[in-house]
């Protein structure tokens, strides 16, 4: 039960937090799941992470892994509810009050200074992701090469990982 509590504190909280997008808080969800809790280690997590990346669907596939890694069938309930709930009742009020300042010069110049925040918090938790799934020279340079060709090419990221998978089974 107290895990399940924990849970639920965590992921509202997160849920709270997830200004920008749910990527913004994957750094935040990884200190809490790896070095607060200690509920699985950092590879674990960056395995979990690529694999909801790699599932159809919302980019936050990762609550409902963790959920279940934690907790079984019920963990998954609760850190979906916990994350996905407060967040969403939030952004319902939050708009039509945002909809009232739409032709407001306010409105833009906050919308502009938020962008930076954001791809600020993303680029910050491609980094820790990339920490925890670097853990050799090689591994270290399929993360450069994946990087350089998303930023270089127009490859879609499902090839970039199945490249990356590749190169890793056949090397490793």
């Amino acid at each position: 039960m107290y895990v399940l509590l924990a849970l639920i504190l965590v992921f509202t909280q997160l849920s709270l937090l997830a200004f920008g997008g749910g990527n913004a808080i994957l750094p935040e969800m990884q200190h809490q799941v790896v070095t607060v809790h200690q509920w699985m280690t950092a590879e674990q997590f960056s395995s979990m992470f690529a694999m909801a990346q790699a599932a159809p669907g919302p980019n936050m596939m990762i609550v409902p892994l963790v959920g279940w890694h934690v907790a079984g069938p019920l963990g998954l309930f609760v850190t979906s509810l916990a994350k996905f709930g407060p967040s969403s009742i939030i952004t319902v009020y939050a708009l039509k009050f945002w909809n009232n300042f739409k032709d407001h010069p306010f409105r833009a110049k906050f919308e502009k200074a938020l962008k930076p925040i954001t791809v600020g918090l993303v680029l910050v938790s491609a980094w820790i992701i990339a920490q925890a799934s670097a853990q050799s020279m090689l591994l270290v340079a399929i993360v450069i090469l994946t990087v350089g060709l998303s930023l270089f090419k127009n490859i879609h990221p499902v090839w970039l990982m199945i490249i990356g998978a590749s190169a890793g089974v056949v090397l490793l």
